[in-house]
């Protein structure tokens, strides 16, 4: 793994497995009464985000905390951005400060890779504008794979608004990797421009009509529910709430419809929900959810992307002898085996 994660498309099938493997080993650490390992004991992460959040934010403060990582949280209120203070200078202040990771959420689309040309830490992309979202992706594909197994074949359907959504972009990048097949649903006005290119590209089909998809010959293995985001749009993208439910709103009749065909399909959302709008509140608390199986999740992949990216990175010292003998060693100076790192 680099010493980035800025986009999906930087890992690899092999990559994506390794931490999706990690992340199995980390979550069994949610079961303990003491949920804590020192495996990177003596690093420090900070949490800058400029847009709110709950789950990635939570979750990563978290991740970095069960694993003993020193986590500070900044949001850009309380940062001298709100002085005035440019994104570079703020960024190279505080990797001034020795800090070995910057988990970053930006309104910008393209502000972590262009924060990962100017600091010397590690930078890890919490969502950054409409571009993507890649721990996002991998904490959605490790649901879908702790259910259903190899999602080599597995049909899994993204529908909403697909314009304003990073996730859509990052998924899309991470389920073909591992092999699944994705067809990706929106109105005409939320459909993004471009992207008959770049589905022929990286093979994966579209459609204006979820009806059709979802009753297609083509079984539905899981279907993902993006949120409509209204604080994004400009203009008008459909005529009302209520068209949009029922053009493209996972309702109750399409769950049912969904589930007479495939009594295991899947019901996935990013979060937050806006209930009766993409996805109604049968669907979101049906057996068929996963939706807090995610959130579970979220945070067990920040560990584990947090452990490839971090544990054994330390280019002056062995990061196994600052665990006290707790961790095994694989044989690579500082390199720290994901059993050792749970022990």
């Amino acid at each position: 793994m680099t010493k980035h994660l800025i986009s999906s498309a930087d890992l690899t099938r092999t990559e994506v497995e390794d931490i999706l493997a990690t992340a199995a080993s980390m979550h069994d650490l949610q079961r303990r009464e003491v949920k804590k390992v020192p495996t990177l004991r003596g690093r420090t992460v900070i949490n800058f985000f400029f847009e709110d959040s709950t789950r990635t934010r939570s979750s990563f403060e978290i991740a970095g905390k069960w694993m003993s990582a020193d986590t500070i949280n900044l949001s850009a209120k309380g940062s001298s951005t709100s002085k005035g203070e440019s994104l570079r200078d703020t960024a190279q202040t505080i990797d001034a400060m020795a800090v070995d990771a910057l988990v970053i959420r930006h309104s910008a689309s393209g502000a972590c890779h262009q924060v990962a040309q100017w600091v010397r830490c590690s930078v890890i992309n919490a969502g950054d504008g409409m571009h993507e979202h890649p721990t996002q992706a991998l904490l959605d594909a490790y649901t879908l794979r702790t259910r259903v197994g190899d999602l080599d074949g597995k049909h899994v359907v993204i529908v909403g608004d697909l314009t304003h959504s990073r996730v859509f972009r990052s998924n899309v990048i991470t389920l073909t990797t591992l092999g699944a097949r994705v067809t990706v649903v929106a109105p005409p006005t939320l459909m993004p421009s471009g992207i008959e290119a770049w589905s022929e590209t990286d093979g994966f089909a579209t459609s204006w009509d979820l009806d059709a998809v979802l009753e297609g010959e083509d079984a539905v293995d899981a279907v993902m529910m993006l949120r409509v985001q209204r604080e994004r749009m400009s203009g008008g993208y459909f005529p009302t709430a209520r068209e949009y439910t029922v053009g493209y709103g996972l309702t109750r009749e399409r769950l049912d419809r969904l589930v007479t065909r495939n009594p295991d399909v899947l019901v996935l959302h990013p979060g937050p929900m806006n209930r009766g709008l993409e996805i109604a509140p049968e669907a979101a608390d049906s057996p068929q959810s996963v939706v807090l199986d995610q959130v579970s999740a979220g945070v067990a992949v920040r560990m584990a992307v947090l452990y490839h990216l971090l544990a054994g990175s330390d280019d002056e010292s062995d990061r196994a002898d600052e665990t006290d003998g707790a961790d095994e060693t694989d044989g690579a100076a500082g390199t720290v085996t994901t059993e050792g790192a749970l022990r």
